[in-house]
């Protein structure tokens, strides 16, 4: 069997790897510390540098939506989302999103597209503090997005749990089932 004779989970036959679409929406993901005035801010998305980084070899299209911190996020936003996700062709997306209000809009994409693969991740720690947490969740994602059956995931701290399945323990700083 070669590569080109893979079958995916709905037994449709896969390329040798299909790509995959990242919609970038800001969160603690993409922040930057002014070091002058303490305050966090968004400047421009460190995706590129981070798939550089990790050596990621998975064909990627990019799309920047919004660089906002999830907490602002409107329903308007939400509905940004969720037109660009049905309208783009890939059937595997990555959603780069807040942590604080990711499960809402997981919620919207459930209930509005039945077949492509979603994945929502994003980070504890602002990538440019070395520490982040940022990294793995994205190379969690990756892997994720190209393993899962069709539907709407949230993947943490290297576990993907289902959009109904999930909530962020805001006294611990992980996500876990519910």
């Amino acid at each position: 069997m070669t590569n080109k004779d893979i079958k995916n989970n709905e037994g449709e036959k896969m390329k040798d790897s299909e790509p995959i679409r990242i919609f970038v929406t800001g969160g603690t993901f993409d922040k930057e510390y002014n070091e002058l005035t303490g305050e966090l801010f968004f400047k421009d998305t460190h995706l590129p540098e981070m798939l550089k980084l990790g050596r990621s070899k998975v064909e990627v299209h990019i799309r920047t939506l919004m660089m906002i911190d999830s907490l602002d996020m409107t329903d308007a936003d939400r509905d940004i989302i969720l037109q660009n996700c049905k309208n783009t062709e890939e059937n595997r997306i990555i959603v780069m999103h807040g942590t604080d209000t990711m499960v809402k809009t997981a919620t919207v994409l459930a209930k509005n597209i039945k077949d492509k693969t979603i994945v929502f991740t994003g980070a504890m720690i602002p990538y440019k503090f070395g520490s982040s947490d940022g990294l793995f969740n994205l190379g969690s994602a990756l892997a994720f997005a190209q393993v899962l059956p069709k539907g709407v995931y949230i993947a943490m701290d290297g576990k993907y749990f289902l959009w109904n399945n999930v909530r962020k323990n805001k006294e611990t700083g992980t996500f876990e089932s519910l």
